[in-house]
Order: structure tokens, then C-alpha cells, then sequence
């Protein structure tokens, strides 16, 4: 028998059971208004986005990875040391910095120094070598402080700079090797055999039946000569000869005795004159008075003094007839001496004549100029020898780097291996990220454009692009961005890095529009649609500048916060 709380429940399943059936029904069973009503589309509506006011920058997304840069092999330009044994490494390379001067390896036990310089060592550099390399190792020498002047010429002051950059390291700079050394001695005695040949032929030559005549006739012309031109010497140093001398000083010592008669006997006429003679009378005590006296008789005065004149005017004219004699005597002396001259020179000129033809017909000749041949092309040997003899620098001694300092990246060659390839890697020693852009994009990436580099950590690091060219095999175009900072980079080395590089920007706050809502017009100018109202928009004139990501810079009858069609549907 059911109780009343079970009769209740049973009738309200009931009735649930009737409503929920009749619901389902309902909701199956539309009228076909119903269903139209349904089916209908919705009512149509702008899509619109606000014209905002910011500042825009225009980038270009560049994947790549963080690594050291200008990567490059180093090989040695030759041998190390003087020997062409077999080389190997004795000291292998390190990885660390290279600084100007550093020893990068030993090779033999040898030194291989790293300098900065573009030129690459080519050869070995030998005493008297001229050239850009040589200017260059002086350039890296007076940096490192050793004096040496920047001639070009590997010269004695680059060779005492090069011994004291060795002797600072603990090495000895490289001398002439055993066989160097053997050739030089080889040579030289070559040059002293040659001398030796041609003084025994010579000898033998001048001591020949044939020319010893001649010889003591040039000899003898020779001394001739010499006590000719002595003679002559002598007789035009000496005015006069002795005896010539003797007779001017006699006539001139004539002359003056013979002025000396004259004014004595002057002297007496001029006295006599000056002295009047007493008158005789005819007795004795009676005296005329007022009667002057007679003058004085000076006709034998008279008769003195132009004898007195007639001897000095003689002795003058014997002096100067002395004279003329000793001048004429003195000129054909001298002729005659300088004939004498000449005849000498003309006997020795003779004389030499017929030896050099005694000795070019001689036998004996043709030994002495071989001989002297010999010697003058020892010499030479001998001569150019000794110009690149000395303290070198062998090729594989110096490695020139374009920049230092430098980074030693990857070592190529361990301790005891022959050192026939590539010894090392070397890198810069600053950061730089190498990537590529798609050709297209690659026209507004320039060199010396600002750079932002994304590390995966969200680091972000200024940077800046510094290389922009060629294409790889894919026909993307390499670019190179350089960090403004090395900062907390070193451990990311080597990994990948996002970099946007900025190609535009307008550097202040601009009205902004999405690139979707600017539509150009039949006419050419771009218009967009400003809504006005639920519904409603006008058409606005803008002018467009900048774009970047997908916005666009505007300028028109716009207003920050108003709203722009951008999709109507």
C-alpha cells in the first residue's frame, strides 16, 4: 500500500514528463515565417578603428646569430727559421686576445709574432729589402716603442729594432744559417784565389823579356818628366838667375853713385853762386867805396854737373839694358824648359804606347785579362751575396693582421703537428650579429642605420648595421649589425638574436590610421572614411607619410579619438 508522500511524487514525474514532451514538440514545430525569420542575415555595420596620435618607426625584422666578427684562417707565409726541414708546432696557439707584438705560436722552437698591418707577409725579409711590408714592420716597431726610422728598406736600424723585439721575447733573431755561412766563406775565398791568379800573371807579364825593356824606358821617361816640369817649376818661382841678379844690383848700385856725383856737384854750384867774388884793385890800400863785388867764377861747377848728368843718365840706360837681358834670358829659359817639357811628356807618352802594345801582343796578356775577368766577376758574386747577408726575418715569422687587438677563436694545430695549413682562427674581438633579408626589404636597409637587438632572454642591446651586401645561394641579402656594447653578450655567443632595424621614424607624435582604411581615389588621392554617426560616414583628403606595421602616417581634417572605416559589411 502506497503512502500519500509516494502518490505525490509519482504524479509530479507525471506531470514533468507531459510538459518536457510537450516543450520538445514546440521547439521542433516553426512556422515557415518563423523559419524565413531565422534564416535572414544580420542587419550590416561599419567596422571602425579610432585615429590615434603617437610617434611611428618603420623596421625591418632580421634573424640571426651573435658571434664574433670577420672570422678568417691564419696560414705562415713560409718556413719558420732559416731551415726547410720539416715543420712542426712546438707551441700551439692559444685561444685569448692578440695584441700587437704577442707570440701567436713557436714553430721549431722558433717565434711567430702577430703585428696589425694589411699587407700579408709574403717572403722573407733580408738585408736591403725595400718594400710596403718592410715600411709596415716599422710602423708595428715604433709602435711597440723600438726608434727605428720608416724608411722602407730593411736597413741596419730595422735590424737592431727586429734583434731587441727578439731578445725582449727570450728568442735570438734569426742568423745565417751552417750553409749560409759555408756559401759566404766559399765565395770569399773564390775572390782571393782570383786576386792571387792575377798578381802571378801580372807579375809575370812585367817581368816578360818582351816588355822589360819598354818598362825601363817608361821608367825613365817618367823620371825625365818629373825633373822637367821640377825645373820649370823652380825657373818660373825665380825671377832671376844668380848671375843675372848680381849684374841688375851692380847697375843699380851704379845708378845711385851716379845720383849721388850729380847732387854733390849741384850743391857745390848752387854755393858758388850764392858766394860773390872781391874785385882786384890797383893798390892795395885803397878800396872803392860803394863798388860790388865781382861774381864768382862757376863755369868748372857748371862743367861738373853735366858731366854729373851725362854718368847717371848712362847708368840708368846700362840698367835698363841689364835688365832687358835678364827678362830676355828668364823668357828663353823658360822656353826651353817647358819644350824640354814637352819632349819629356811626349817620350813618355811614346814610351807607354809601345809597352801597352809590347803587352797587347804578348802572350802573357790574354792571362792577365782573363785573370782580371775572374776576379771582377767574384767580386760581384761576392758583392751581391753579402747585401742579403745578415739577421733575416723568415716568412713564417711574422703573421700581419688587418685590426688588433683580435681574438684567437679556434686553434687548428696542436703541439707536434706539422704546420702545413691553416695554424688558427682568428676573429675580431667585438660582437656582431650576421643575418638576411629578403631582396626586396634589403633596398631600405642601408649601412649606418640604427638597430635593436632582441636576445631570447628579452635583452634588448643598441646596435647598429654596418654591412649590407651580396646575396647568398637562397638569393637572400647578408647584413651585419655591430653592438653598440659588448655588455653581458659574451655568454650568448654563438646563439640566435632578433635584430629590427629602424628605416624610418617620424620622431614625434603623428596621426596614425591603419594602412586599411586609406583608399586612393580615381583621382589619385587618398581619402579616408570618417564615421559621423551610427551608420553614417563622409569621405576626408589625407595625406599619407610613414608606414610601419600595418599603419600609416596621415594629415588632413582628422582628430585624434575619431573613428575611421576600415571594412564595411
Amino acid at each position: 500500500m502506497r503512502t500519500p508522500r509516494g502518490k505525490l511524487l509519482l504524479v509530479l514525474s507525471g506531470v514533468l514528463v507531459v510538459a518536457g514532451t510537450g516543450w520538445g514538440v514546440g521547439t521542433l514545430l516553426r512556422s515557415p515565417a518563423d523559419e524565413a525569420a531565422a534564416r535572414r542575415p544580420p542587419v550590416p555595420s561599419l567596422v571602425t578603428v579610432e585615429v590615434e596620435r603617437r610617434e611611428l618607426v618603420a623596421t625591418v625584422v632580421v634573424s640571426g646569430t651573435l658571434e664574433y666578427g670577420s672570422p678568417r684562417p691564419v696560414t705562415l707565409a713560409g718556413v719558420v727559421g732559416g731551415s726547410e726541414t720539416v715543420q712542426r708546432a712546438t707551441r700551439a696557439p692559444r685561444r685569448g686576445t692578440l695584441v700587437e707584438g704577442t707570440v701567436l705560436m713557436e714553430v721549431n722552437g722558433r717565434p711567430v709574432f702577430v703585428f696589425a698591418g694589411r699587407v700579408p707577409m709574403h717572403r722573407g725579409l733580408v738585408p736591403g729589402a725595400e718594400g710596403d711590408d718592410v715600411r709596415q714592420l716599422q710602423k708595428a716597431l715604433r709602435r711597440l716603442g723600438h726608434r727605428v726610422p720608416v724608411t722602407g728598406v730593411f736597413d741596419a736600424a730595422t735590424v737592431a729594432a727586429v734583434s731587441r723585439l727578439y731578445a725582449g721575447r727570450g728568442y735570438e733573431a734569426q742568423q745565417p744559417t751552417l750553409e749560409l755561412r759555408q756559401r759566404r766563406d766559399e765565395l770569399t775565398r773564390a775572390v782571393r784565389t782570383a786576386r792571387e791568379v792575377l798578381v802571378t800573371e801580372t807579375k809575370a807579364l812585367d817581368q816578360g823579356r818582351d816588355v822589360l825593356p819598354l818598362k825601363l824606358r817608361v821608367t825613365g821617361a817618367r823620371r825625365d818628366l818629373r825633373e822637367a816640369e821640377q825645373a820649370l817649376k823652380s825657373a818660373r818661382a825665380q825671377e832671376h838667375t844668380a848671375e843675372d841678379e848680381a849684374r841688375v844690383e851692380a847697375a843699380e848700385s851704379a845708378v845711385r853713385a851716379a845720383e849721388e856725383k850729380l847732387l854733390a856737384a849741384q850743391q857745390e854750384l848752387t854755393q858758388a853762386g850764392a858766394t860773390p867774388t872781391a874785385a882786384p884793385t890797383a893798390t892795395p890800400t885803397t878800396t872803392a867805396v860803394g863798388t860790388p863785388p865781382a861774381p864768382a867764377d862757376t863755369r868748372l861747377l857748371e862743367l861738373r854737373v853735366a858731366n854729373a848728368r851725362a854718368d847717371l843718365a848712362a847708368a840708368r840706360s846700362a840698367l835698363d839694358r841689364v835688365r832687358e837681358e835678364a827678362g830676355a834670358a828668364r823668357a828663353k829659359r823658360l822656353t826651353d824648359l817647358e819644350k824640354a817639357v814637352r819632349t819629356a811628356r811626349e817620350a813618355l807618352a811614346t814610351a807607354e804606347q809601345a809597352l801597352r802594345q809590347a803587352r797587347q801582343l804578348s802572350p802573357a796578356e790574354l792571362k792577365v785579362a782573363n785573370a782580371r775577368s775572374d776576379l771582377a766577376a767574384a767580386q760581384a758574386l761576392l758583392a751581391e751575396f753579402s747585401r742579403t747577408y745578415g739577421t733575416t726575418v723568415p716568412p713564417g715569422e711574422v703573421v700581419f693582421l688587418p685590426r688588433l687587438p683580435a681574438r684567437l677563436h679556434k686553434p687548428s694545430v696542436k703541439a707536434g703537428e706539422p704546420v702545413d695549413q691553416a695554424v688558427a682562427t682568428v676573429t675580431d674581438s667585438a660582437f656582431v650579429v650576421s643575418g638576411s633579408v629578403d631582396a626586396a626589404e634589403a633596398e631600405r636597409v642601408k649601412a649606418g642605420l640604427e638597430a635593436s637587438i632582441e636576445t631570447e632572454s628579452g635583452a634588448t642591446v643598441p646596435g647598429t648595421v654596418t654591412a649590407v651586401a651580396g646575396r647568398d645561394t637562397q638569393g637572400a641579402v647578408p647584413v651585419t649589425v655591430t653592438p653598440d656594447s659588448m655588455k653581458g653578450l659574451r655568454k650568448l655567443a654563438g646563439g640566435p638574436v632578433t635584430v629590427r632595424v629602424t628605416i624610418g621614424a617620424t620622431g614625434r607624435k603623428v596621426l596614425v590610421v591603419p594602412v586599411a582604411a586609406v583608399v586612393t581615389a580615381a583621382d589619385g588621392r587618398a581619402r579616408v572614411q570618417v564615421e559621423t554617426a551610427p551608420g553614417r560616414t563622409k569621405e576626408v583628403e589625407v595625406r599619407t607619410g610613414l608606414s610601419a606595421d600595418g599603419a600609416v602616417e596621415v594629415t588632413g581634417d582628422l582628430g585624434p579619438g575619431e573613428r575611421v572605416v576600415v571594412n564595411s559589411g
